[in-house]
């Protein structure tokens, strides 16, 4: 036979009916718990993400592109806006870092790398801005992160050409010349391909970097699993940006449909811009959009 049935209010593993309101979550007044995400905990040491400000810096290579529009529309919420055709993609190298900035003396905590496809949108009120229907991340914390900001994170690979302050072959200077390159891949299956080759001249923000850009936020609700999440339109509150001094680059760009990611609705996509250089800024919360 097998073990005999517990009840749930004498099993160990489960709070005394008391600590339930009437709909079954937990009164926080019965455990004064210290995690801003999971696990919960009382010390909080092993929650997966801290409260904000989030500190970032990082290296982006920025591609900008044209896409169909239309064939794009089932990417963005109505209550967003419409695509109008523009977009980009961001590969990105990044390490971050909270308050008294510990991550950095354990960088496993800090560093990561991703891509971000951005898309321009006219919103119901006839202004533009961007919205982040998808990305790709290497990291479990930034990806929570990236939730709860409203952008889309699933796991991913991104890999990208360094510039480093060296004139050498390897070095990828700042110049004329340079040559650069970033990859996505999925599951195993390439999803994005880019190589560019730096001008010389000033490059532009693109992207997230020269609009202000919305996500979505939804959680499902287990208790009811034939609802689907209510979704919320947010915009992180970004503050202590700098650097920012883009450098200009002609560049390839090739998306490959992917089986399981819908990212392939942008079909052929066509070039128009790109940049590279180095940013840094934080997060300090979010904000309805």
């Amino acid at each position: 036979m097998g073990a005999p049935l517990v009840r749930a209010s004498s099993h160990p593993f489960y709070p005394p009916p008391a600590a339930f309101n009437k709909i079954g979550t937990m009164n926080t007044s019965t455990w004064s718990h210290q995690s801003f995400t999971a696990p919960f905990t009382a010390t909080g040491t092993s929650a997966l993400v801290p409260p904000p400000p989030w500190h970032y810096a990082g290296w982006l290579l920025n591609v900008a592109f044209r896409f169909d529009a239309d064939a794009a529309a089932p990417l963005v919420p109505p209550a967003a806006g419409k695509p109008v055709g523009a977009g980009c993609v961001h590969f990105a190298d990044w390490q971050a870092c909270t308050q008294d900035g510990h991550e950095l003396l354990d960088p496993v905590l800090a560093q990561y790398r991703e891509t971000i496809v951005v898309l321009e949108i006219e919103r119901p009120d006839g202004s533009r801005c961007m919205y982040c229907p998808a990305i790709w991340v290497d990291q479990d914390v930034s990806l929570v992160r990236g939730l709860l900001q409203g952008w889309p994170k699933k796991m991913g690979s991104t890999w990208l050409t360094r510039s480093l302050p060296l004139q050498h072959p390897a070095a990828a200077p700042l110049q004329a010349g340079s040559r650069l390159g970033a990859s996505l891949a999925v599951k195993d299956r390439r999803v994005f391909e880019a190589q560019a080759s730096l001008t010389g001249r000033p490059g532009r923000p693109l992207g997230f970097l020269a609009q202000p850009t919305i996500g979505t936020v939804g959680w499902p609700d287990l208790r009811q699993p034939q609802r689907l999440p209510e979704l919320a339109l947010v915009k992180a509150d970004i503050g202590e940006r700098v650097g920012g001094d883009w450098h200009e680059a002609t560049a390839a760009l090739r998306l490959t449909p992917h089986p399981a990611e819908d990212i392939g609705l942008l079909g052929e996509l066509v070039v128009e811009d790109a940049s590279a250089g180095w940013l840094g800024l934080t997060v300090t919360g979010a904000r309805d959009a």
